[in-house]
């Protein structure tokens, strides 16, 4: 990819335009990142609600987020891999099974965090 050129608050601008662009391609074209998403809708109200004060609702949230953040990171490493090539190798498959293992260890340690808060 070519670079812009673009600097201070355009460079900015890009990054969130960009940004923005990765989201809605995770929600149009990954099934995890929306049912994750659709969750994160159910529990960010629940989380101000369950909190006992800001710092727990903020932590509540944020392992929220850290779950988005992860399936993300894995939903790219999936792309670069389907585009390589949709022969069966041993690398490939491997990287796809690490980053669903990212995922699944993102969840846990969401999972530690709520009960943690509310036990």
């Amino acid at each position: 990819m070519a670079k812009t050129g673009a600097t201070g608050l355009r460079r900015i601008f890009n990054a969130g335009k960009y940004s923005w662009s990765g989201i809605k391609a995770a929600y149009c074209h990954e099934a995890a990142f929306r049912q994750e998403l659709m969750l994160c809708a159910l529990l960010v109200p629940a989380a101000v609600y369950l909190g006992d004060n800001l710092m727990q609702v903020m932590i509540l949230i944020a392992a929220l987020l850290f779950v988005l953040l992860v399936e993300l990171l894995n939903s790219a490493i999936e792309a670069v891999v389907d585009r390589i090539g949709d022969e069966h190798h041993e690398l490939s498959g491997r990287a796809k099974d690490m980053g669903s293992a990212a995922v699944l260890l993102a969840i846990i340690v969401a999972a530690m965090v709520w009960l943690a808060v509310l036990a």
